[in-house]
């Protein structure tokens, strides 16, 4: 039997909550509801037009999804809690898209969220085999055993190796990070978004040579959200064709042998991260040159160098002459990279992160960040996860135009909002989350404290 055609996925709406650090302020299901709420108000539907959920989260206990959307409504709809590392938020976005191009289903929401603890991250579960355990003896004996936080010394090192193979400085990293925090400045939802001169960044306390604690991504709180729709879910609302954003091309993918080479940069997922940019950029047509701007996994300034030449931005071993010449921010030969501050300045709450990616680069295309608006028509995200999983997006237009400057009296006649959500972030009211809960299977005791915590913020 033939298999069936599959559809085109687009992402109707997204929404998210300000990154925050990880001190108890605000609960998961506070933080889910919030950017859920968001999302739905953006695609301009109830939770009972949603046919599936994804739940994105790493620290969390099972069925924490069901936590947060039952305060939308207790409709009987599948709900699949996902936990795969860093990559976590877009794997749900994956597997969004691929119930919807299948025809399985025609509106799916994927909820990332995270409440996580301060410090460094650390596993919970320390009775077990690490799935890291491998990849650590191999880091310890090709790199020595230190005391530093492990995740800082597999991205050090690979950032090491980067300089030992192709004359990288210790400057061209912290030059990643300096550009990361200017660009935060104008991200609502940024945890950080105080600019640093080069000194002060090079001056931070060393985490791991060579990366400083300004180049380290933060441990945070916060969520995020995006509704994805088929083919069909779309053309019933045609007059949400300029606000949706096709889904052109994407992979999930896995290691290969390549991880165990002893390259510490393998070690990190660079094989990984090259593989799945070149088949997704293949799915949709483009090609490097074509991206202008890329919301890149930087948990660290070593992963984002030397995954520049891992996305195919420039030839071998050329990465940090793109940061020396300013390629990668305003002004330069592009692309833009994380516009939105990255997880260096934006916070990195593992189970958000891949969604605020989405959100980012859909209000790129949509010409809602008038604040730090990159002019294109396709845009790029990449999310990794160590242990391992990497997760490439590329995004166009659904009518397939440029994006355009819009102004935010042009957002608020044109969209759901009484405000530019890309560049104001606002706590919806209880009208608001009245609008989007499903009317006819909502049970107000799943909403718990909820409600009352979100309206104490307006």
């Amino acid at each position: 039997m033939a298999s069936q055609p599959q559809q085109p996925a687009y992402v109707l709406g997204v929404g998210l909550t300000p990154f925050i650090k990880p001190r108890q302020q605000r609960m998961y299901p506070e933080l889910g509801l919030e950017a859920a709420v968001k999302a739905l108000l953006d695609a301009r539907i109830n939770y009972d037009d949603v046919s599936a959920a994804v739940a994105c989260y790493c620290y969390g206990d099972t069925t924490s999804g069901q936590r947060i959307l039952y305060q939308l409504g207790m409709t009987g709809i599948p709900v699949y809690n996902t936990s795969n590392a860093c990559a976590t938020g877009s794997t749900g976005l994956q597997l969004a898209r691929t119930l919807v191009r299948s025809g399985e289903k025609d509106a799916v929401l994927v909820v990332g969220f995270e409440q996580m603890s301060a410090g460094s991250i650390k596993s919970v579960w320390g009775d077990r085999p690490s799935p890291m355990g491998l990849a650590t003896g191999m880091m310890e004996e090709t790199r020595g055993v230190h005391g530093s936080p492990r995740n800082a010394q597999f991205f050090a090192n690979a950032g090491r190796e980067y300089m030992e193979n192709y004359g990288a400085r210790a400057q061209d990293f912290a030059e990643i990070a300096r550009i990361s925090h200017e660009h935060s400045q104008r991200n609502p939802y940024a945890q950080f978004r105080k600019e640093y001169s080069l000194k002060e960044i090079e001056g931070s306390t060393m985490i791991h040579y060579p990366l400083t604690k300004l180049q380290c991504s933060p441990t945070s709180d916060g969520a995020g959200a995006a509704v994805i729709v088929s083919q069909k879910f779309l053309d019933q609302r045609p007059h949400l064709r300029d606000q949706a954003i096709l889904i052109a091309g994407q992979q999930l993918m896995t290691d290969t042998p390549a991880l165990y080479s002893r390259s510490a940069m393998d070690l990190v997922g660079f094989d990984m991260t090259k593989r799945a940019a070149q088949a997704a950029m293949q799915e949709a047509g483009v090609t490097p040159k074509d991206i202008k701007v890329c919301e890149l996994h930087d948990c660290f300034s070593a992963n984002e160098l030397i995954l520049l030449e891992g996305l195919g931005f420039c030839e071998k071993g050329k990465a940090h002459e793109m940061v020396r010449r300013g390629d990668i921010t305003y002004g330069g030969k592009g692309p833009v990279i994380n516009p939105s501050g990255g997880l260096i300045s934006k916070g990195h709450p593992l189970g958000a992160t891949g969604l605020a990616q989405c959100a980012e680069l859909c209000w790129q295309l949509r010409g809602w960040a008038n604040n730090r608006l990159v002019d294109c028509d396709v845009a790029l995200q990449h999310n990794l996860g160590l242990g391992g999983a990497v997760v490439v997006n590329v995004y166009k237009r659904a009518d397939g135009k440029n994006n355009r400057k819009m102004s935010d009296q042009e957002v608020v006649r044109t969209s759901a909002f009484d405000y530019n959500p890309a560049v104001q972030a606002k706590t919806p009211s209880p009208a608001d989350i009245d609008k989007v809960r499903s009317k006819t299977a909502r049970c107000d005791y799943a909403l718990g404290d909820s409600l009352k915590k979100l309206e104490a913020r307006l």
